[in-house]
This record gives structure tokens, C-alpha cells and sequence, in this order.
């Protein structure tokens, strides 16, 4: 901005006394200002190279970034208390804040983001809304709580401040008498062009009846129709899985009828199978709500499978229902499916995808149709079970072997196969096929690791997964996104946990005592990022093996392998397939010792069967001329013995004849 002082001409002596100030010409004026600006431009440049660096970094927006924090708030503004900042590498990211208040706790979350792409849990429209250079919070709704969110653009850290339109601590009830013009003078307009345009449409339609409806979408049936679903009054029967092998989902086993309205949406867009290809819409009821977590529902139902002399015939399955919000999540699951080279007997078997709802309608559901187990997930399982030594074998393998074909480059069938994190590892994302294997499940938060994917790229993916379970360089946000191995090993740390859970409730260990998740009772149940930093980074802390466990020479091999999982440093952890080396190497040291033993158990039974064998075989060698003579001194014997029986005879007889 120039300023330049102006003076003005007198044509004589000035009324004052003061000394006629000689005429100066405007141009002549305007080149002296613009010489002194340009100069003190040059010397500030010159003098201060900083000053060139910071105007070079205009074009960045610099951002706070925490996964979550404690606000602190006064009146209507609120500061994120959030130490980390971060420069939004892409022109186009803005700085977002989303706060949430549950009960009386309230967190921030805080991000660089590009607003063109979706974001889990906010509205796409509501992102492009954010032009401001001030965080300015507007209401997103929220399934649990409140939620707020805010964008901003321009100034250096914009997301830290927080300004709310009314209350404190972010967020109060307004008075009604505020309320009530207001409303009344918004709703006003938009009812009157609404109740106009219902005329004009009633009109137009009733002076042009021979005018064609518009065409029906064909292929998709609108509303359930009576036929489709009749069969469904009957009870649900399981006549097993459509494909072997399948995978399964949470479901803690005999679950009784849950009063929860079933999300059947009264219309249906598309269904879409394994292959990518849209299909009918599948036949389902659901039955029963078995699970809910942070981003979705889990339904048992019942899929009809056909009908088989004149009885229909179902199968159990499992539906995995997204809302409308958690749109993101449900299309990254998708995006991990629809790739048939993850099909493995350790991931969970994928059915078919459905978007069920009207386009744009709030209440659009999104479901994940997979296969079914009534064992449930892993955790419920070791909170109700306990584990003989071959069956925590058994089932670690299987772990294992799940992860490292989500992390092998390779599919079975020997073609090549874009790598996957699971990032999101934990017990109750594992489920029970049986006492002895189980499957990965839960993959809203997997990354798949495309070589044309760019640092950037992975980068906007965010800090993920639970604080429980996130690997030491996840809570210190160190992670080297040159290298596609780091997000690997962060599943590894992930698995080494989960390993130690259930070693802890297998049975050869000792005293077994009630389940508790990774690092027990040192954390909250549901502990944040900061504590479990405070844990794991500040005091390099870990769950305790106790040195009971390893006096087991199996044991003592498992523990290790945890430890070794779990270092602190990720290119010193074992990779997954090594794990599986060391778990078959533990089965088959398994299987010779139950053959060494079923020997010996049997061995001493061989023994007696044998000399009894012997015995009879002597028996049946015995010469003919033996037992002749065998039988002579039997007979002699007999003789010998009948002789004083006579002897004694004679005398009685004797004595009774000399009586007088």
C-alpha cells in the first residue's frame, strides 16, 4: 500500500507568518513516493532472507494435526490444545477440525484434507462449503453424541481456533424465542416455492393425461414385493455354506431376538458380487443383531438359497450394514474384495455388496453380505474359553498365515496380487472358524499397497486403527512412507498383542486367569493415543510374560516370537511369513510328540498281545511223543494214588473180620 504526503501551493504569503513552501508537481510527487517504496522493499529483502522464505510459503497452508485432543474453551471459542502441525502438501487440502462431545468428555480431531474427496463420517456437500479463512464450526449429524465440523484456508494454522455461533464450551441450546422468527422466516419461502410447484406439477399432469410416464429403471424391483419375501415367515434353517471354505464375521454364537428395527430399506439399487458385476438384488432377511461397532452393524440373516421338493432352503449369513456417513468405509471394504486374488481359508469369504436406499437419501444403507460363524470373534471366544496348547498352535497359525497372504505380493494360484495392510489388527476383528483356525475380517481401514500410489498418497491415509493395538511408530507418527514394508510391520506389532491374549489363556502355562486385553489393566478400557504414547513410547512398555510361561519348551518358542514381533524398532520385527515358519515348525513338533506318546500308550498292550501270542504257539509246537509219555506218568500216577486206597481197605476189612 503507498502513502505519500501531499502539500498544497499558496500563490502568496501564508496568513500565519510561516514560510511559502515552493510548488512541487503531482508526476514529480508520484516518482519520488514509488523510489522510496521500491527501496525500502529492497532492503527488507535484502536485509531479512527469511522474509522471501515465508512470502515462498503463502501458497501452503500450515494445519494442525492430531488424531485427538482436549480442547480448551471459553465463551464461543475453542483452542485444539494440539502440539503437532503439519504443511498441507497439495494447494487444494484445507485445514479441518471436527470436535465431538459424548457425555461430558469433548476431543478435536485434527487434519489437512483435500475437500473434494470423501471423508469418513462428514457430508461431501459440507466439505466444499469451506472457503473461510476461520474455522467457523458448522453441525454434522452424529449416530452418538454431538459433532461439529469446520474448514478453513489461508491462515497459518486456521484449524487451532475454533469458533462456535452460540454458547460455551462449544455448544448450548437456543432459546425458542430466538428460534421461532427465524425459522418462521426460512421455512416461509421454501414452503411457498414447494406448495407453487406441487400446483403447477398437479396441472400440468391432470391437462396432459396422455402425456408418457417417464421410463422404469428395468431389472431392479422397487419394493419388496410379498412374493420375494413369503418365505421368509418360516424359521431360518442353515444348510451350510454355498462355498466352501467361507469366511465369517463377528458373531457371538446363540444370540436371542433382538427388539432392534432391521434397516430394510424399502428400496433397492444394485447388488454387487465378488467379480465387480451388478447383479439382482439378493433375497435376505435379517434375523438378528449380533454385533455394532464404531462404523457399522453386524446381522445375522437368512439368505434363500432355492427350493428343494417344495420346501425352501436357506442359508445363515452374515450382513455388515453401513450408514450413509460411513459411506468411505464401506467402499474401501469393497475395493479390498473385489480383488479375487484375496480370496484365502484365513480372510473371511466375501458374498456380495448392496447399496440399499434412495440415491441421496440419508437413511441409504450400504451392506457387506459374507459368510457366517456362530463361534464369533476371537475375543469373546478367549474371554469364554480357555486354550490347550495344540489348539493355540493351531489357531496362531492360522492368524498368521491370513496376515501374510494380505501382505504377500503373491495370490495362491501363483498370479500376482496387489499387497494389503490390515491396519486395523486387533482380537475382536478375528473370527472363529473352529477351536482350531480362525479368519481376518474388519477391512474399513485397509490400505492396499499400490506401487503407483505416491507418498502424498499415503500420507492423506491419515493416523488409523485403535490406540490399543497402533505400533510405537503409529503414536509417534514417524512412519517412513518411502517404504512399503513399514505399514506391514505395523500389523505385525498389531498380531504380536493379539498372540499374547491368547497365550494367556492357554492352559499349559499354569495358573490361567481371566481374559484381559493387551497391557490389561495399566490402560483404561478404552484408553486414547495419548496414554497409550505415554505407555509404549515414554516407558517402552509391553504386556508382562511371566517366567511360568516359558517352562514350556513350545511356550518358551511362542513367547519369543512374540517379543521379537513386538520390538521397538519395525525393520527388527519378524515378517508374517516368518511367523508362519515358526508356528508349522511348533505343529509338527506338536503332531511327532502326540505319535511318540499314542506309541507308548500303545506300546505296553503290544507286549501283553505279544507273549500272550508266544504262549499259545509253544503250546501248539509240543511233540507227539511228550505228551505220550505225559500221559503214561499220569497214569501211573493215578495208580500210584489208588494203590493206598486199597491198602486201607484191606486193613478196615481185616479188622472188622478179627471183631469177636
Amino acid at each position: 500500500m503507498r502513502v505519500c504526503l501531499s502539500v498544497r501551493p499558496t500563490d502568496g504569503p501564508s496568513t500565519d507568518g510561516l514560510t511559502e513552501l515552493p510548488r512541487v508537481s503531482p508526476r514529480l510527487m508520484m516518482a519520488r513516493c514509488r523510489t522510496f517504496w521500491t527501496g525500502i522493499l529492497v532492503l527488507l529483502t535484502a536485509g531479512d532472507p527469511g522474509v522471501v522464505l515465508s512470502f515462498s510459503h503463502l501458497s501452503f497452508n500450515l494445519c494442525k494435526w492430531c488424531e485427538a485432543s482436549s480442547p480448551q474453551c471459553r465463551d464461543s471459542v475453542c483452542f485444539s490444545n494440539c502440539s503437532l502441525s503439519s504443511f498441507c502438501t497439495v494447494t487444494d487440502e484445507i485445514c479441518i477440525a471436527i470436535w465431538r462431545k459424548t457425555n461430558d468428555t469433548m476431543t478435536v480431531h485434527t487434519m489437512c484434507h483435500n475437500p473434494t474427496l470423501p471423508l469418513e463420517g462428514i457430508d461431501p456437500r459440507l466439505l466444499l462449503n469451506f472457503t473461510s479463512r476461520e474455522c467457523h464450526m458448522t453441525p454434522q449429524p452424529a449416530d452418538d453424541g454431538v459433532m461439529m465440523v469446520c474448514g478453513c484456508h489461508g491462515e497459518h494454522e486456521c484449524n487451532d481456533k475454533l469458533m462456535f455461533d452460540k454458547g460455551a464450551n462449544g455448544f448450548s441450546k437456543l432459546q425458542s424465542k430466538d428460534v421461532i422468527p427465524v425459522v418462521m422466516v426460512s421455512l416461509v419461502p421454501p414452503v411457498l416455492i414447494a406448495i407453487v410447484a406441487t400446483a403447477t406439477f398437479y396441472l400440468y399432469r391432470t391437462r396432459h393425461p396422455n402425456k408418457p410416464d417417464p421410463p422404469v429403471r428395468p431389472g431392479w424391483p422397487t419394493k419388496h414385493t410379498p412374493e420375494l419375501y413369503q418365505a421368509f415367515n418360516l424359521p431360518c434353517v442353515d444348510v451350510g455354506a454355498r462355498r466352501d471354505g467361507g469366511g465369517g464375521v463377528i458373531g457371538p454364537g446363540e444370540v436371542e431376538e433382538s427388539n432392534a428395527k432391521h434397516p430394510n430399506s424399502d428400496i433397492i439399487s444394485t447388488t454387487i458380487d465378488w467379480q465387480g458385476q451388478q447383479t439382482e438384488p439378493l433375497p435376505i432377511k435379517l434375523e438378528v443383531l449380533v454385533g455394532k461397532g464404531r462404523f457399522a452393524e453386524v446381522w445375522r440373516a437368512c439368505l434363500l438359497q432355492g427350493e428343494t421338493g417344495g420346501v425352501n432352503t436357506y442359508e445363515t449369513v452374515a450382513v455388515k450394514v453401513f450408514p450413509a456417513l460411513e459411506y468411505a468405509s464401506w467402499r474401501n471394504e469393497c475395493s479390498i474384495f473385489s480383488d479375487p486374488n484375496m480370496e484365502h481359508e484365513n480372510v473371511v469369504r466375501f458374498l456380495a455388496a448392496e447399496e440399499r436406499g434412495l440415491l441421496g437419501y440419508t437413511h441409504r444403507k450400504y451392506w457387506l453380505v459374507l459368510a457366517y460363524y456362530s463361534l464369533g470373534n476371537l475375543q469373546d471366544f478367549l474371554t469364554a474359553n480357555t486354550l490347550s496348547w495344540g489348539e493355540l498352535v493351531a489357531m496362531a497359525a492360522s492368524i498368521a498365515k491370513g496376515l501374510a497372504h494380505l501382505h504377500s505380493d503373491t495370490a495362491l494360484s501363483g498370479a500376482s496380487k496387489i499387497p494389503v495392510a490390515h491396519r486395523d489388527l486387533k482380537s475382536s476383528n478375528i473370527v472363529m472358524k473352529s477351536r482350531m483356525e480362525c479368519a481376518l475380517c474388519d477391512f474399513g481401514l485397509a490400505l492396499r499397497l499400490d506401487l503407483s500410489l505416491t507418498v502424498d498418497d499415503f500420507a492423506n491415509s491419515g493416523q488409523v486403527g485403535t490406540a490399543r493395538y497402533m505400533a510405537p511408530e503409529v503414536l509417534e507418527s514417524r512412519v517412513n512412507l518411502e517404504d512399503l514394508e513399514a505399514f506391514k510391520q505395523m500389523d505385525v506389532y498389531s498380531m504380536a498383542l493379539v498372540l499374547w491374549e491368547m497365550a494367556s489363556r492357554c492352559i499349559i502355562i499354569g495358573e490361567v486367569k481371566s481374559y484381559e486385553p493387551a497391557f490389561g489393566s495399566k490402560v483404561c478400557e478404552q484408553p486414547c493415543v495419548d496414554s497409550m504414547r505415554d505407555l509404549v513410547l515414554r516407558d517402552r512398555g509391553r504386556p508382562d510374560i511371566p517366567t511360568a510361561w516359558t517352562r514350556h519348551q513350545g511356550m518358551s518358542v511362542f513367547c519369543s516370537t512374540i517379543t521379537e514381533c513386538w520390538d521397538h524398532d519395525p525393520e527388527a520385527r519378524l515378517t508374517a511369513h516368518c511367523v508362519v515358519e515358526r508356528f508349522t515348525d511348533l505343529q509338527e513338533e506338536e503332531q511327532e510328540d502326540q505319535e511318540e506318546e499314542q506309541q507308548l500308550e500303545e506300546e505296553p498292550q503290544r507286549e501283553a498281545s505279544g507273549k500272550e501270542d508266544e504262549r499259545r504257539e509253544k503250546d501248539s509246537e509240543t511233540p507227539d511223543n511228550d505228551l505220550f509219555v505225559s500221559a503214561a506218568a499220569f497214569s501211573s500216577s493215578s495208580s500210584s494214588l489208588q494203590s493206598p486206597q486199597t491198602d486201607s481197605q484191606t486193613d478196615e476189612v481185616s479188622a472188622v473180620n478179627s471183631e469177636p
